[in-house]
Formats: structure tokens, C-alpha cells, sequence
């Protein structure tokens, strides 16, 4: 899905990205995207169980898991540390 490759699933911990594009196919990341994951929102990888699924990212102030299997439709662009 990704042309450069950058999902959420490919963030490191503490690593931000804005989101850039969306694939919207499954109901299940539609339901995500009221919950504010949608384009132009910055997001931080802020932790993962053990295994690395599932992931904890932070926006907005809040805290939200998701599988890898979903973050995996969230094309990000990554936030360089001067930004």
C-alpha cells in the first residue's frame, strides 16, 4: 500500500509520522478513522507488546492499540526531529 513504505506498523517507538494516505477498503480501519486517524494527523509510536503486535500510538493526547495488520493501511511521512 505504501509507496515509500512507511506505515504506522513500520514506526519505531518514540519515531512520529503524519499520515498521508489511507486505505479505506476495510470496515475496520474506517472505524479507526473516526477515532482521528485520518490524513494530516501526527502520530507517535509509543510502545508495542511483546512481539510487536499490538501497537500503541499516541495523537491527540490519547492513546490507542492497533493490530499491525491495520496500521499497516496508514501511509505516514516521518516528523524529522526538527519539525
Amino acid at each position: 500500500m505504501a509507496i515509500n513504505g512507511s506505515t504506522l506498523a513500520t514506526l519505531k517507538r518514540g519515531q512520529k509520522g503524519i499520515i498521508r494516505a489511507i486505505n479505506a477498503a476495510d470496515p475496520q480501519v474506517q472505524r479507526l478513522m473516526v477515532l482521528g486517524l485520518v490524513e494530516g494527523t501526527e502520530v507517535q509510536h509509543a510502545s508495542s507488546a511483546i512481539g510487536g503486535d499490538p501497537m500503541e500510538f499516541r495523537l491527540f493526547g490519547c492513546g490507542i492499540s492497533l493490530r499491525q495488520e491495520h496500521a499497516r493501511h496508514f501511509q505516514v511521512a516521518p516528523v524529522g526531529a526538527g519539525d
